[in-house]
């Protein structure tokens, strides 16, 4: 056999593998191929989806922050007005409070101050009684009766 009809058979047996593998193998490799690159444009894609979907929800996210601190803020202020009212009430409370005590002590202080001057009107009476009876037991004697008063004026 010579080179050229070796070479010719060689062509034919080239040309019959390249028909076979471009009807039968051919297809199913480009099928994967196509399929492989469509699941990574889709993968792709859902990446982009979800970084836009998380970008949103950060947003999101930071305004729900913001009206939460706002109503922390404000509940805040107005637990601050409630104490302070609470403290206010309570001074104002405890101030009629301590005026009314004072107001009692000072009544009972007033009546105490009555009853020792009642006993102390008492106790001069009894004494000036006492000195009497003394004065009217003894005969009329100045001196006497200046010594009888000088005593009643100590005992006072």
């Amino acid at each position: 056999m010579s080179i050229t009809g070796t070479l010719i058979i060689q062509i034919i047996v080239f040309l019959i593998l390249v028909g076979f593998t471009m009807k039968f193998v051919w297809p199913p490799i480009a099928a994967a191929l196509d399929e492989r690159a469509r699941k990574i444009a889709e993968g792709l894609a859902a990446a982009d989806k979800a970084k836009a979907e998380l970008s949103a929800a950060d947003k999101k996210v930071e305004q729900e922050l913001a009206k939460t601190r706002t109503e922390t803020a404000s509940l805040l202020a107005d637990a601050e007005r409630r104490a302070q009212a609470i403290v206010e009430e309570a001074k104002g409370r405890a101030t009629e409070e301590a005026n009314k005590i004072i107001a009692a002590a000072r009544a009972e202080a007033e009546q105490q101050t009555v009853k020792a001057r009642e006993v102390l009107r008492e106790q001069v009476a009894a004494l000036a009684v006492k000195g009497a009876e003394q004065i009217l037991r003894k005969e009329v004697n100045p001196s006497v009766h200046s010594d009888l008063l000088k005593r009643l004026a100590t005992e006072l």
